[in-house]
């Protein structure tokens, strides 16, 4: 049985170096030719894989963990500190590479007049203007999170989109793209903007942050929709495919 993530190797092969293309391609490809059954973590992943293999795959979706969960007023504030956060401003967490376009975030930023912190790694060059965190020790995030007054996640291409339902389970309201994954992970407790569209993301924007009541009800949606999904169910979904396949577990 193996486990697929995405086909980001074969949909979006020019955000990776050439030898990374090659060596995924040809790990997805063996196992799906010789895996007995195969997983993916969305509807979406399933999909693409049935087009380009033939093969049809079990969705089990990935989970937050249970250390994403709304922070403490105290760890807010710690927060706030250590980082030097304004009082109001825009966070995404993402590696800065080719699938994740921050510089359309951080232009959509710029026009509405509102400070975008991005916490990740950085492979490719940071959006003027923008605040780079780097890394974030994870047991920052929850309180990250909570003091974003909006957390976006420009990406354009993802097998499930983990990060945004994190940040709704910490209680932030998420603005994100409207790619395929996202619909179905995020739904409709996300504000879902065309990709690659500053001027429709900047009107979210806008809009949620002159909203507080706004903000409220789809950070109350996200926990809601985030509530859904838990680690236990997928370990039980996983071990009932081993069943089926006469594992004992």
């Amino acid at each position: 049985m193996a486990t697929v993530h995405d086909l980001a190797v074969y949909d979006v092969p020019w955000a990776f170096n050439r030898r990374w293309v090659l060596r995924e391609r040809a790990a997805i490809a063996h196992a799906a030719r010789r895996a007995d059954t195969l997983l993916a973590v969305s509807a979406f992943t399933a999909q693409r894989l049935h087009d380009r293999f033939g093969r049809d795959a079990t969705v089990v979706p990935e989970a937050p963990s249970s250390d994403m969960a709304p922070a403490l007023e105290a760890e807010l504030a710690e927060v706030r500190l250590r980082y030097d956060l304004p009082s109001r401003f825009v966070l995404c967490v993402a590696t800065i590479e080719p699938r994740k376009d921050v510089a359309t975030l951080a232009t959509a930023c710029r026009n509405v007049g509102v400070p975008l912190f991005i916490a990740g790694a950085e492979r490719a060059p940071a959006p003027a203007g923008a605040r780079l965190l780097g890394y974030v020790p994870r047991p920052h995030l929850p309180a990250l999170y909570g003091a974003a007054t909006v957390v976006a996640y420009p990406s354009i291409y993802e097998g499930f989109g983990l990060p945004p339902v994190e940040a709704m389970a910490c209680g932030a309201p998420v603005v994100a793209f409207r790619i395929p994954p996202l619909e179905e992970s995020l739904g409709e407790a996300a504000v879902l903007t065309a990709p690659g569209d500053a001027v429709e993301l900047a009107a979210a924007l806008r809009d949620l942050l002159a909203d507080d009541e706004g903000r409220t009800q789809l950070a109350n949606a996200g926990l809601v929709r985030a509530g859904t999904l838990s680690w236990s169910a997928t370990a039980a979904a996983t071990a009932a495919v081993y069943r089926q396949l006469g594992v004992a577990c």
